[in-house]
């Protein structure tokens, strides 16, 4: 039977490698580090990606994993609330669930089927090319340089996808004018349940519980000037967040600024490529499509794009079509993901320039009676056009 190589052991890759193998379509699966410990990975499941692991097959799964589910959402404005929005009515509240112990759930169900083969420790370097079609990807590993030849390579590595610069496919971007510092403080603030927004003057700070027992926290900054931040150290940075948030926050980081020594810096990026696709080869996730932080969208996205690359690629390898077909089913992945991407990405361009802007459009946006009054719109308007956010763009059904 034609075999997969996946680039990238990452939720879209993971995921999308266990799919395969669970069709019985031979699969490696290649991950670059040899753990999937990282400074920071996206933990924040909307209803659209929990649907999606369900239609995978893994709600057990996904229910013995640490996690905990968001039931309020407090939006401030400096030191005073303005909206608290509770979720407890929606039938999945987002839940935050850590990326690494998820990511090992999902390749331990890949390695109960007979065709799966993870190799960690393996950094692709280049495509292998034959005839114009890639067969293959050329890599380091840990006993030295190795090629891996198959009927199709997925790639799958990020936004710093070494496969993408090699694919040479034309690429649009959208310029972000912020980044995020990104930390935790140990401990749980509030009740566990709660997660805040604090927005206004230049400033958006969120904060939210993690299930391994410390709060996440991502200060909007503007893009470049994290070299800056990291002189001024933590107390430096407690000082330069005590005027926009509340006194009860502010003491939590000041009892717990030794959490916020080492704070790192997550590159705002946002682009899409036009072709996901090429002989022989498909892209998806960040590699394809990099998200803005906005919205929590990177790995809901990235597991939605392995659900339907597991339909139509599953598909074709399982009946052993050629290589046109092959081609055909990985077009036609892109065609039912890009009205998605696209929604949510042009989306992703609005909440910044009104609530990280200092402007007097964004000040008249953000103040207290215009949060009231959205507030009182959420069972409305303001819900449906934050449900892309939350279920996605386009409903699909996993194929069995």
């Amino acid at each position: 039977m034609p075999n997969a190589i996946v680039v990238g052991a990452g939720p879209a890759g993971a995921l999308l490698a266990y799919l395969l193998a669970r069709r019985g379509v031979p699969v490696t699966l290649l991950e670059r580090q040899t753990d999937f410990s990282r400074e920071f990975r996206g933990e924040v499941l909307m209803p659209s990606g929990i649907a999606a692991l369900h239609e995978a097959g893994l709600r057990q799964q996904l229910g013995a994993l640490p996690n905990l589910s968001i039931r309020t959402v407090e939006i401030f404005r400096g030191e005073r609330r303005v909206v608290a929005i509770p979720l407890d009515g929606f039938e999945t509240p987002p839940r935050v669930v850590p990326q690494p112990a998820m990511l090992e759930m999902f390749v331990a169900e890949a390695a109960r089927f007979p065709g799966f083969k993870l190799e960690r420790g393996v950094t692709v370097r280049d495509l292998i090319y034959e005839k114009d079609r890639v067969a293959g990807v050329h890599a380091d590993t840990l006993e030295g340089p190795r090629d891996y030849r198959g009927a199709f390579v997925i790639a799958c590595d990020g936004r710093a996808s070494a496969i993408r610069k090699h694919s040479s496919l034309p690429q649009d971007r959208i310029m972000q004018g912020f980044d995020v510092v990104w930390g935790h403080v140990p401990g749980h603030f509030l009740d566990g349940r709660t997660a805040r927004g604090y927005i206004g003057n230049g400033h958006l700070l969120i904060i939210y519980p993690s299930p391994e027992g410390h709060m996440q926290i991502g200060w909007v900054i503007d893009k470049g000037t994290f070299g800056d931040l990291k002189k001024i150290g933590a107390d430096g940075w407690i000082g330069a967040l005590a005027p926009h948030v509340s006194p009860d926050l502010r003491n939590f980081l000041v009892a717990n600024k030794t959490g916020l020594a080492h704070p790192f810096l997550l590159d705002a990026v946002c682009d899409r490529l036009r072709e996901w696709t090429a002989p022989g080869l498909l892209l998806i996730g960040d590699a394809a499509h990099p998200m803005s932080p906005v919205g929590a969208q990177g790995i809901n996205v990235a597991l939605r794009d392995a659900v339907v690359a597991a339909n139509h690629l599953g598909r074709a390898l399982i009946m052993h079509a050629d290589e046109a077909m092959l081609d055909f089913a990985a077009r036609n992945i892109q065609a039912e993901r890009w009205p998605e991407i696209v929604t949510l990405q042009d989306m992703q361009q609005v909440g910044p320039r009104f609530v990280v802007s200092n402007s007097l459009l964004s000040r008249i946006v953000v103040s207290a009676p215009m949060i009231a009054f959205a507030k009182l719109l959420l069972g409305g308007f303001l819900a449906r056009r934050l449900d892309p956010f939350l279920n996605g763009v386009t409903r699909g059904v996993m194929e069995q």
